[in-house]
C-alpha cells in the first residue's frame, strides 16, 4: 500500500491522537538562578529495577558515595533502612557490584557487626539529593551528608549530644563477594583498609580496592571487629568474612564530625596520594566544587520549551549519562592494568568500567559529542587494556574482565571513537587490536573470552547455538546465544571493515565487508525471521519467532532489526518496504500506539524490567531494540520513527520509577537525551546520525572546538511543544535538507539544524536516497 493512501486513511486518527501524543505544553522557565542542577532528580530510577543510585559523585568520578538499603545493587526507594554509605556504585547495573566500605554513624555501644542488624531506619521526607550531594536524617537522630571529588568521598555527620558517637567502617560486607579484608587504625584520626572482592552476575577474577579515611578531629577511642567479636582498642584486623573498625567521638559539645575517604585501585600509597591531592577541604567547599563541576557539564546543553517534568527527565538523563566510565588512575597517574601490574598514564587519564554491550549503542556516541576529550581518553584506555593484557575487553569492571554479555561490543565502541576523530595518533594501534580481536580467540590462559565462537563463525559464517554447553571461563558464553552473537559479530565486522578501508587496508576491508553479510546465514526463509543454527548448521529451537532460542535477552522479533550495516538488505529479506513496514507496524503495535501512545508503551511494549523473552513486541527497556524505532527511516515512513520514539519517551518520568529498565551505565539515559534532541546514532560504530522530531522547541549544544570547529549546534523545531510533531521540512544552515540522517562531518561543519513541523505526516525524507545508506 502506498504511503499517500495510508496517510489519507490515518489522518483522522492521527489528528485525534495528537492531543494524547503531545508532551505537556506548559512552558518551563529557566531556573531563576540558572542552576540546571535544580532540574536533576537523582532518585529517578531508584525503584522498579532501574538500579540507579541517589548519592554523590562528580562527572566520571572514581567515587560514587551513596546509601545502600539492602537491594543487591545498592539503593531501592521502596526500602526504609540504610546499611551504610559506600564508595563505589555503577548506575543501573543488573547485578550486585561495588558497595565497598559501607560506613554508618551510630550511637551507643558497638555490639553488632552485621550491617543487616545495625542498619538505620529512615524516611524519604528526610532525604535530599542533587548532583554531587546527598543528605538523610536517620531515625536514630543522626543527620548524614555526603559529597565527593573524583577520587574521594566526603561525609559529614551531625550526632545527638553523646559521648558515644560512632562511625562504623565495614570492610567485610559489600555488594559483591568479599574475599579478604585488612583494617589498620593508623592514628587517632586515620583508618586504612584493603578490600579484595569478586563477582558480577557470576564469579570473576579478584580485584582490590584500597582506602584511607581521615577525620577532621581525633576520636576518643576506637576498635575493630572480626566476625561477631568486637575488640575495643584493637588497631588491626584481617578476615575473609565480616570485619571492620569503629571510631568514637564525644559530641556533647561539638556535634559534627567530618571525614574524607580516598580510594585507589593501585595500592595504599595511591589512596594516600589521592587524599593529599583532593582532601584537606571542608565539606561545604567540596560540595560547592561538585556543584560547579555538574553545572559546567550540564550547561553544554540548553533546552527551551517543554513542561517542567519533561525538562527534569531530560536533565536527569543527561546527568546519568556522565556518571561512567570512571577515572581509574590515581592523582599521580598510576593505575592497575588488566595484567595486574602497575602502569602510569602519560598524557591521558585512565578510565575503567566498561559496560560495552550496552553503551556502544548510545552513550559512547553521546560522550563523543558532548565530552570528546574524556571520550578520547576512554578509547585510549581500552587500547591500553589490549596492550597490557593481550585482549580487548567485553564487560570490564575495575581491573578485571567479567565476560558478561555476548557478541563483540568493543569493536563498534572503538570504531565510533575513530569515526568521531578521537583516535588521532592511535589509529593503527587501535586497528591492530581490533583486527586481532575480530580474527582470533583469546587463549585458555587469558581471562578474556573475546569472540569466543570465532573459529566456527569465520569458517561457517555463523555462531552455533550449543545448548547447555559448559562455560570454559566465568561469564556469559556466545555459544549460549549463537543467533544474536552472529548478528553482533556481523555488525562489528561491518564497522571494522569501514575503518580498514579508511586506513588503506583494502584486503581486510573486503574481507570484513563480506563477513558483515553473515546475518543472512541465520535467516530462515521459511519463517522470514532469524533463527539459531546448531553445530551441524541445522536451524534449531521453536520456529515461532516470539519463542526463539539462542538470542541474548530478546527474541527473533526484537533482534530482526539489528542489522544497521545493511537495512536495505534486511528489508529485501523480509520482502520489500511494504512487507517491512507491515512487520514494523505489528512490532510496535502502531495502530494502538496512535490511539494511546503512553498506554501502548506501558501495557503492550513493557512487561517487566527483566522480561526479555516470549515476546513479539518492541522492548524499549533493553538494548537490542534501542535502534529499532529508527528503522522506519529506511523504509520510507520516517514520520513513524517520531511516533514510536515520542511514545517511548513517555516511559521516562521524574519519579523513582521513571527509568525504563536498567540504566546500564547511562545507556538508557543517553537514549533519552539523543532521542529528545532528535539526533540519534543509527549505525553504532559509524558516523551516521538519524533524524527525528526533537521534543523541545530549541536545543543549544556547546561543543568542543578541537573536535567541532563551529563550537556549537542549535536544533530548532518551533511548535513541537504544542503537539506538531511531524517533520514537514528540514534545513541545515538554511539550506533545504531532505535526508533522514546526518554524518559527523556535517555536524562538525554546521551551526543550525532547523525543522518545520506540522500536525500531519508529510513527504519529507521519503525520496530515493533519503535513508541512511548501507555500509559496503
Amino acid at each position: 500500500m502506498r504511503w499517500t493512501r495510508r496517510l489519507r486513511l490515518c489522518t483522522a486518527g492521527l489528528v485525534a491522537a495528537s492531543a494524547l501524543f503531545a508532551l505537556p505544553t506548559a512552558q518551563a522557565a529557566e531556573p531563576s538562578d540558572g542552576r540546571l542542577t535544580d532540574l536533576v532528580n537523582p532518585f529517578i530510577g531508584t525503584e522498579n529495577e532501574g538500579n540507579t543510585y541517589p548519592g554523590a559523585a562528580v562527572p566520571f568520578g572514581m567515587v560514587q558515595f551513596s546509601p545502600d538499603t539492602g537491594h543487591n545493587t545498592g539503593y531501592d526507594y521502596s526500602q526504609n533502612h540504610i546499611r551504610g554509605f559506600s564508595l563505589v556504585h555503577l548506575s543501573g547495573v543488573g547485578c550486585g557490584l561495588g558497595g565497598d566500605l559501607p560506613v554508618l554513624p551510630t550511637t551507643g555501644d558497638v555490639t553488632r557487626t552485621d550491617y543487616a542488624q545495625y542498619q538505620a531506619e529512615f524516611g524519604h521526607e528526610s532525604e535530599q539529593a542533587e548532583p554531587g550531594y546527598y543528605r538523610v536524617g536517620l531515625k536514630t537522630g543522626i543527620d548524614a551528608e555526603l559529597t565527593a571529588t573524583a577520587r574521594t568521598g566526603v561525609q559529614r555527620y551531625t550526632f545527638p549530644a553523646t559521648d558515644k558517637a560512632n562511625v562504623l567502617l565495614n570492610t567485610g560486607q559489600s555488594l559483591h563477594r568479599t574475599l579478604s579484608t585488612q583494617v589498620e587504625i593508623l592514628d587517632d584520626r586515620t583508618v586504612r583498609t584493603a578490600i579484595t572482592g569478586s563477582g558480577f552476575c557470576q564469579d570473576t577474577r579478584p580485584y582490590t580496592v584500597y582506602t584511607i579515611t581521615r577525620f577532621d578531629r581525633p576520636f576518643t577511642t576506637s576498635g575493630t571487629w572480626n566476625g561477631d567479636t568486637v575488640t575495643e582498642g584493637s588497631r588491626n584486623t584481617t578476615g575473609a568474612g565480616r570485619a571492620g573498625a569503629f571510631v568514637r567521638f564525644d559530641t556533647t559539645k561539638d556535634r559534627t564530625v567530618e571525614a574524607t575517604t580516598a580510594l585507589s585501585y593501585v595500592d595504599a600509597h595511591g589512596a594516600a596520594v589521592n587524599l593529599r591531592s583532593e582532601g584537606g577541604r571542608s565539606f561545604d567547599a567540596v560540595r560547592a566544587g561538585a556543584h560547579r563541576a555538574w553545572e559546567d557539564r550540564l550547561d553544554d546543553v540548553r533546552v527551551r520549551g517543554g513542561a517542567d517534568s519533561l525538562r527534569r527527565t531530560f536533565y536527569s538523563s543527561l546527568y546519568r549519562s556522565f556518571l561512567a566510565p570512571n577515572v581509574g588512575s590515581d592523582a599521580d597517574g598510576r593505575y592497575t592494568g588488566w595484567d595486574q601490574k602497575i602502569h602510569r598514564a602519560q598524557g591521558f587519564t585512565y578510565y575503567q568500567n566498561w559496560s560495552l554491550w550496552d553503551t556502544y549503542r548510545t552513550q559512547s556516541q553521546l560522550l563523543s559529542l558532548l565530552a570528546p576529550r574524556e571520550a578520547r581518553d576512554m578509547a585510549i584506555s581500552v587500547i591500553k587494556i589490549d596492550e597490557e593484557s593481550g585482549w580487548l575487553p567485553k564487560w570490564g569492571y575495575g581491573t578485571v574482565e567479567t565476560n558478561i554479555m555476548t557478541g563483540d561490543p568493543v569493536t563498534p565502541f572503538l570504531t565510533n571513537a575513530y569515526q568521531q576523530g578521537l583516535l588521532k595518533g592511535y589509529e593503527e594501534r587501535a586497528y591492530r587490536a581490533l583486527r586481532k580481536n575480530a580474527d582470533g580467540v583469546p587463549p585458555a590462559d587469558s581471562p578474556a573470552v573475546g569472540r569466543e565462537a570465532n573459529k566456527e563463525y569465520v569458517a561457517n559464517g555463523f555462531v552455533p547455538y550449543v545448548k547447555d554447553r559448559p562455560h570454559v571461563k566465568p561469564g556469559d558464553s556466545d555459544y549460549d546465544h549463537g543467533a544474536s552473537a552472529t548478528l553482533e559479530y556481523a555488525l562489528s565486522d561491518a564497522m571494522l571493515g569501514a575503518m580498514a578501508r579508511d586506513l588503506g587496508h583494502d584486503a581486510d576491508a573486503a574481507r570484513y565487508a563480506a563477513r558483515a553479510q553473515n546475518y543472512r546465514r541465520i535467516h530462515d526463509g521459511s519463517t522470514g525471521f532469524f533463527r539459531a543454527r546448531d553445530a551441524s548448521g541445522a536451524f534449531t529451537g521453536p520456529a515461532d519467532p516470539a519463542l526463539s532460542e539462542g538470542f541474548h535477552e530478546g527474541t527473533s522479533w526484537q533482534y530482526q532489526w539489528l542489522v544497521p550495516q545493511d537495512l536495505p538488505g534486511m528489508v529485501g529479506l523480509i520482502g520489500g518496504k511494504q512487507a517491512a513496514n507491515d512487520r514494523l507496524d505489528s512490532f510496535f503495535a502502531y495502530d494502538q500506539l496512535l490511539k494511546d501512545p503512553a498506554k501502548t508503551a506501558r501495557e503492550v511494549w513493557v512487561n517487566g524490567p527483566y522480561d526479555y523473552y516470549n515476546a513479539d513486541k518492541y522492548n524499549p527497556q533493553n538494548e537490542p531494540d534501542l535502534i529499532a524505532p529508527y528503522t522506519y527511516l529506511s523504509t520510507g515512513q520516517p514520520w513513524k520513527t517520531t511516533d514510536v520514539v515520542h511514545a517511548a519517551l513517555t516511559l521516562f518520568t521524574d519519579g523513582p520509577t521513571g527509568m525504563t529498565g536498567n540504566d546500564d551505565l547511562g545507556t538508557m539515559s543517553a537514549w533519552n537525551v539523543l532521542s529528545s534532541i532528535g539526533v540519534f546514532p543509527v549505525q553504532p560504530g559509524y558516523d551516521t546520525w538519524g533524524l527525528s522530531t526533537p521534543v523541545f522547541e530549541r536545543v543549544d549544544l556547546t561543543l568542543d572546538r578541537r573536535y567541532y570547529p563551529r563550537g556549537a549546534l542549535t536544533v530548532t523545531a518551533p511548535g513541537t511543544s504544542d503537539g506538531d510533531r511531524y517533520i514537514r521540512s528540514a534545513r541545515v544552515d538554511g539550506t533545504p535538507y531532505d535526508r533522514t540522517y546526518l554524518t559527523t562531518d556535517t555536524l562538525r561543519d554546521s551551526r543550525a539544524l532547523s525543522f518545520t513541523v506540522g500536525a500531519e505526516p508529510s513527504e519529507w525524507g521519503t525520496s530515493d536516497g533519503a535513508a541512511p545508506p548501507a555500509l559496503h
